[in-house]
């Protein structure tokens, strides 16, 4: 439900990775709905762009920061707060990638993606629960159909996402009887920036093949978009973007076997080669990020 007639409006929303990608069209649909949109991210000229562009029902603004900044993401916490007002509905999307082998692995990048993708989260919502506790809000965590179920040469990114549905959970029962909502998105491949450099370079070709159909494919940004910001105006609990993550959501306890199987006839005896990794993180965000 678009602009003043949807529970969003003249509510304050924060996105965090907002410059692109899943980031930059929740906030466009967010915008539409009435609310007041606060972008958080690392590059400034993207994010400033974006923004500008959402000149809709609400109004946005972005705020360049380093969400493993702790010191830094509560002052921007003070300042979306001084300008839009307490915040109602945090969307916790950053989130960066890398691929290839665990044996082949440069660890500091390792580290990187867990310490966006799984602290950088619980930053977030340590930063903006004051909020959330004050409008009785919504924080909604961008998850990830690899926390269903791991694939091979994406080790950090699957064990972030792992983590991140997990702590969504624990935070879920420290905070509901207080009237925040904590609600879980479960994605497949969206096509973003990150995912089709990804899947230029060698070992996530190995991973899509691993996938049957529809799991292979990547799924456009703005129905992605809609669906999440959908989720959002339910308050609910579990978000399926793709309506197929629910039955792997049901079938997530066959998954390892049926992912090494699987990875045994595709990549052969020899398991995944050394050497093949990719040299860093994942696309223009990525790149910001390291």
């Amino acid at each position: 439900m678009a602009g003043s007639g949807s529970v969003l409006a003249g509510r304050t929303a924060v996105v965090t990775g907002a410059a692109r990608g899943i980031g930059r069209a929740v906030t466009g649909a967010l915008v539409a709905r009435g609310a007041k949109v606060a972008l958080l991210g690392l590059e400034r000229d993207e994010l400033s762009a974006a923004a500008e562009a959402e000149a809709g029902p609400g109004s946005a603004k972005a705020w360049q920061v380093d969400i493993t900044d702790e010191a830094a993401l509560r002052d921007t916490a003070d300042q979306v707060t001084r300008l839009f007002g307490p915040v109602s509905v945090v969307v916790a999307n950053a989130g960066v990638a890398a691929v290839g082998p665990f044996e082949d692995a440069d660890m500091t990048v390792w580290r990187r993606v867990v310490e966006v993708n799984l602290v950088g989260s619980a930053l977030t919502a340590r930063a903006f629960l004051p909020g959330l506790l004050a409008t009785r809000g919504f924080y909604l965590q961008i998850s990830s159909l690899a926390a269903l179920g791991a694939a091979p040469m994406m080790s950090a990114y699957c064990a972030s996402k792992s983590g991140v549905e997990t702590f969504a959970h624990g935070l879920r029962t420290e905070v509901a009887g207080r009237g925040v909502g904590v609600g879980i998105a479960y994605l497949s491949w969206t096509d973003t920036e990150m995912i089709r450099e990804a899947w230029r370079h060698g070992p996530l070709r190995e991973v899509r093949a691993l996938m049957p159909w529809p799991a292979n494919r990547a799924h456009p940004v703005e129905p992605t978009a809609e669906r999440l910001v959908r989720g959002i105006e339910r308050r609910s609990s579990s978000v399926y973007v793709q309506p197929w993550v629910r039955g792997v959501q049901t079938a997530r306890a066959l998954l390892p076997g049926l992912v090494t199987w699987r990875a045994g006839r595709v990549l052969g005896s020899g398991g995944p080669r050394p050497g093949t990794a990719f040299p860093g993180l994942l696309g223009p965000g990525g790149r910001a990020a390291g």
